[in-house]
């Protein structure tokens, strides 16, 4: 073991420097993220479910719910780590403990979702254990660096009291049998709260030291992780469609679900997120909660390509239009969200984003209108797999330059 290692081991927590050069993600933190694997995966093929037994309403308000949960746990800890990562036996041993709080979390998201449509009350019993598992070990670990970091105790205390006190809201949830309705409008007060800790804690207590590029690239191997759900979607699909061997259907539906997954990455990749985000470090909660929609959008896909399945074998109540609705909807999410995203981060709406955006409606609009059209579903989402690659293509030709023109005003 290297001595740096050992060094890096032997830190307290006061710190990381937020301008440490070839910082990166850590092999603990590539752990910690497969349990996400599992809960986003939960969350995708329970939403898939019920779009498939036509129960949309449903499906939907449950994969908010457990994609703000999902989403939310991992970005407390992504700051976190990002600001105090020590790697040392305590640190490794809570971040363990987190993890298995979002396995039990995971646990309860079929519950969940099927109280919805069925029961008098949400079933988010186990859901709020696994959370409250996860949202403990990090009171430990702001306690630790508040006893380490006394110079930002202030934002440190923030964060320990509106994580207490949403805990203590979400149990109460769990505890007391509302209507389903009446519970998530209850939700709102510990939503509120959980978003508004780290809000308080960083723009009025002085703030932690997190670190743009880390953060930058925890965030883009997390759109990894979502884009692996519509893989999984894609090969479910194929799967319906290979029991007469390799087809031109089976061809056309692995060539739009790939192609389909990697014109998201392309685009998302396109832009220098570490980069904007060290320039315009204000932007960090617009930047970092808006990810909360793109991440949901992502796994959304991977679950409409799952009801593409359902559909190719004669499992859904659906017809071919709203299957491919299912797909469509969320693709759209996601590129409304990236160009919100860059044009709040950036401070910049120009013609030639909106020109990308209104031609990124076509292939939207033309699956939907060849779906109404009784044309084969898997033509519908190769169309439909171009939208992502209007904005790819047009970075490629001319926007790369207007890109490095905005980045450099920003560091300007």
């Amino acid at each position: 073991m290297s001595e740096s290692v050992v060094a890096h081991r032997k830190q307290r927590m006061t710190g990381r420097d937020p301008d440490e050069h070839h910082r990166v993600a850590t092999p603990l933190e590539l752990l910690f993220d497969l349990t996400f694997v599992v809960a986003f995966g939960t969350a995708a093929n329970a939403l898939a479910h019920a779009f498939a037994e036509d129960h949309v309403g449903a499906g939907l308000a449950g994969f908010a719910f457990a994609t703000f949960g999902i989403s939310w746990a991992w970005i407390n800890f992504t700051w976190f780590a990002s600001a105090y990562d020590t790697d040392d036996w305590v640190y490794r041993l809570t971040t363990m403990l987190q993890m298995v709080g979002v396995l039990i979390f995971a646990l309860g998201l079929a519950p969940m979702f099927e109280s919805i449509h069925d029961g008098d009350h949400l079933d988010n019993d186990v859901m709020v254990w696994g959370y409250v598992v996860m949202r403990v070990a990090m009171v430990f670990q702001w306690w630790r660096a508040s006893r380490q970091d006394p110079a930002r105790l202030s934002a440190h205390r923030a964060y320990i009291g509106s994580i207490i006190v949403a805990q203590v809201l979400w149990c109460a949830t769990a505890l007391i049998d509302l209507p389903v309705t009446t519970t998530f409008a209850v939700m709102v007060i510990p939503f509120l709260v959980e978003i508004g800790g780290p809000a308080y804690a960083e723009k009025r207590c002085g703030g932690t030291p997190w670190h743009a590029h880390h953060v930058a690239e925890r965030y883009g191997l997390m759109v990894i992780i979502t884009l692996g759900e519509g893989m999984i979607g894609t090969m479910v699909s194929l799967t319906a469609l290979s029991e007469d061997g390799l087809t031109l259907d089976v061809a056309l539906l692995a060539f739009a679900g790939t192609a389909l997954a990697f014109g998201i990455w392309w685009m998302y990749f396109g832009v220098p997120h570490g980069e904007i985000l060290e320039a315009r470090r204000e932007a960090s909660f617009v930047w970092g909660y808006g990810h909360m929609v793109l991440f949901g959008g992502i796994v959304a896909i991977g679950a409409g390509l799952h009801v593409a399945a359902y559909y190719l074998e004669h499992h859904t109540k659906l017809g071919v239009t709203a299957s491919v609705l299912t797909v469509v909807v969320p693709v759209a999410v996601v590129i409304v969200a990236y160009y919100l995203l860059y044009s709040v981060t950036t401070r910049s709406a120009d013609a030639f984003h909106l020109l990308l955006m209104a031609l990124t409606v076509i292939p939207l609009v033309a699956a939907v209108l060849m779906a109404a059209g009784h044309v084969d579903i898997t033509w519908c989402l190769v169309v439909l797999s171009l939208a992502p690659w209007v904005t790819v293509a047009g970075y490629e030709s001319v926007g790369h330059r207007h890109l490095a023109a905005t980045v450099a005003r920003l560091k300007g």
